[in-house]
């Protein structure tokens, strides 16, 4: 069975769906599912932020085809891992768990790396530079949990 991880940022415009390309081409596809969702519904079915296409694009990743969508009760239950974008959206997050086993699926997703950043910033409201820092801060977190992830599907220790 496959090992499911979940990106989560605010709208699922920006942060998250870099997170879910990135992770998603740094893993077997077969072996780990990466998916992302936001916790407010204010983009609902839309692609992503034309900058975070246009970024991933720059790097290799078509991310265009996704599509945004809320976080469910359902995420919660299905997923391994839960990384989340900023402290905002994890306690929003961990507000939505009903039990101790998913409140230790959540994580920020930056508390992966050795960095003092806590928080990917977003990065709607700025320009492409924003766009840029923000997929090299997720890329070196993303590197991380392949790391892990491609050791536990090995069956070494991660």
């Amino acid at each position: 069975m496959a090992t499911k991880v979940l990106m989560v940022c605010l709208g699922n415009i920006c942060r998250s769906p870099l997170a879910e390309g990135i992770l998603t081409n740094m893993v077997d596809a077969t072996k780990v599912l990466v998916d992302s969702a936001g916790t407010g519904s204010y983009h609902l079915g839309n692609a992503p932020d034309p900058r975070s296409i246009a970024v991933a694009k720059e790097n290799g990743i078509d991310i265009s085809g996704q599509r945004c969508r809320v976080l469910t009760e359902r995420d919660l239950e299905e997923h391994d891992f839960i990384y989340v974008m900023d402290k905002s959206n994890y306690h929003h997050v961990l507000g939505l768990c009903q039990t101790k086993e998913q409140e230790n699926k959540v994580n920020l997703l930056l508390g992966v790396t050795d960095t003092e950043n806590t928080e990917v910033p977003d990065p709607y409201y700025g320009g492409a530079d924003g766009f840029n820092t923000v997929f090299h801060l997720i890329k070196e977190a993303c590197a991380t949990i392949a790391k892990n992830l491609n050791q536990k599907e090995d069956g070494s220790t991660p």
